[in-house]
């Protein structure tokens, strides 16, 4: 099922029951949901069967970084079974994303590909201990246009960054933002976070949310408070 929504529900599950009985309080025509690591080597492609069978558009969020064509293949894998998007990791270098832009081309593949910058856990000095010498800010700027000229449709990034993002790779290219917390939802353990409303403003084009939704005594209700705070965007 097709939605315009922004909202992307992470399902951070240890376990498939658990992603689907989450999956089944929610509404594919107001949110799509995002797939990580643990649930997907836990699950495999059953939770991707489960969820397209729910009509839920699926964010494959596996960061894919290895030698070129071992990516295109990956990637092809998972547009193959018809997720929405999947994500690749930008230092994995030109060759590496063109590659997987171009098989997802060559295959006719519509599935979204982005590749994450530098992940919200890193600071200045995990950049320098890898070879890095320039800020945070300067290498996800360099790695998002290095994504855009390899082809590729967006990046992962955090809503702070989503603004020169948007200034210098355009308003058509994907800007998705984890981090995300709505008024009136605790911050929990993320420290450089934006409200929905104030992400869009910024520049995202998608949001990841949560525990503000997954941890909801109704997370229907939730995503709803979260529309509404939307509407007056």
């Amino acid at each position: 099922m097709a939605t315009d929504s922004p909202l992307i529900i992470a399902l951070d599950y240890p376990s498939l029951d658990a992603a689907l009985c989450m999956a089944d309080q929610l509404d594919p025509a107001r949110c799509r949901v995002k797939v990580g690591k643990e649930l997907f080597t836990r699950s495999g492609p059953a939770v991707l069967e489960a969820l397209h069978g729910r009509g839920f558009e699926v964010f494959l969020d596996l960061k894919f970084h290895d030698i070129p064509n071992t990516v295109a293949s990956a990637v092809q894998a998972a547009a193959e079974q018809g997720v929405w998007m999947v994500n690749v990791h930008a230092c994995g270098g030109r060759r590496m994303m063109e590659a997987a832009a171009k098989r997802l081309s060559d295959n006719k593949l519509s599935t979204h590909l982005i590749a994450v910058t530098v992940l919200t856990s890193m600071q200045a000095d995990d950049l320098t201990e890898t070879g890095v010498e320039v800020s945070p800010a300067e290498q996800v700027m360099r790695l998002a246009l290095l994504t855009q000229q390899s082809g590729l449709n967006g990046v992962v990034c955090s809503a702070q960054e989503a603004a020169q993002i948007k200034a210098q790779c355009g308003g058509e290219f994907l800007k998705v933002t984890p981090g995300i917390r709505p008024s009136f939802a605790e911050a929990n353990d993320q420290q450089r976070i934006m409200t929905p409303t104030d992400a869009l403003q910024a520049g995202s084009t998608h949001l990841v949310i949560g525990r503000p939704v997954t941890k909801a005594a109704d997370p229907m209700v939730a995503l709803a408070a979260i529309e509404a705070e939307l509407a007056a965007f």
